[in-house]
């Protein structure tokens, strides 16, 4: 998450003073540690990069021990992230799964499912039936519920909703 965020500040002189003012290094010392931070691999980052580098975009972080769950927050200021969750957790391993026979009997009739984007068939792959077998004609009428605007409303972004008040 952190890299993403020197990546993309990294293209920004503004971005790149600001970070140096607070973590009290010069702007050419704060491009060199961040460049260094960049090529290094999560395993080998050393305690200099996280002081000096990571000290000012973390505004937060809080572990739950129960999951290895750590929340971070980012410095609003350096970073417009939103708080992230990472966990690990104990999970069942999920059983080896074959395609269904009425998807692949879909997927190969141009007439039900020629014009289905990737996005789509990546949901329809997804879908797990208890003792039963859909038909081609199923994924083909689950495609089309996908895309009945009844069934889903358009996503309002933050900016959307602030100049419609």
């Amino acid at each position: 998450m952190v890299k993403r965020v020197a990546k993309e500040g990294l293209e920004s002189e503004d971005w790149l003073r600001l970070v140096a003012k607070l973590s009290n290094r010069s702007y050419k010392e704060m491009r060199v540690a961040i460049l260094e931070f960049l090529d290094t691999d999560v395993f080998n980052v050393s305690i200099e990069n996280c002081v000096s580098f990571l000290d000012p975009l973390i505004e937060s972080w809080d572990i739950d021990v129960a999951t290895f769950g750590i929340e971070i927050t980012l410095n609003h200021r350096v970073a417009s992230r939103h708080p992230r969750r990472f966990e690990f957790v104990e999970s069942e391993r999920e059983p080896a799964f074959e395609e269904e026979p009425g998807l692949r009997e879909f997927l190969k009739d141009a007439s039900l499912s020629g014009d289905a984007a990737q996005d789509e068939i990546e949901f329809l792959r997804k879908l797990r039936f208890k003792g039963k077998r859909p038909a081609p004609l199923y994924y083909y009428r689950e495609l089309q519920n996908l895309r009945d605007p009844l069934h889903f409303r358009a996503v309002q972004s933050e900016y959307d909703k602030e100049t419609s008040k």
